[in-house]
């Protein structure tokens, strides 16, 4: 498992595991950020990446990305 901000942008990936604190981890629950959920990185601007889950396109920090663990599908 990486930090989904050190993932290859344009691959496919599976959410595995959300660290932070509760708060965090709500937020990015709400967002659709849950434990096997699909993810891929779009693109990468300035540090924020642009994240396509489930048929939304999210955009996140590098520090609220590296909270998020993911392995290849």
């Amino acid at each position: 498992m990486i930090p989904l901000a050190f993932y290859e942008i344009g691959k496919d990936s599976s959410i595995k595991k959300i660290n932070g604190n509760d708060k965090i981890r709500r937020h990015l629950g709400e967002l659709g950020f849950v434990v096997g959920t699909p993810v891929k990185i779009i693109s990468v601007l300035y540090g924020n990446l642009i994240i396509q889950v489930k048929n939304s396109r999210i955009a996140l920090n590098r520090d609220t990305a590296n909270k998020i663990l993911v392995k290849e599908l």
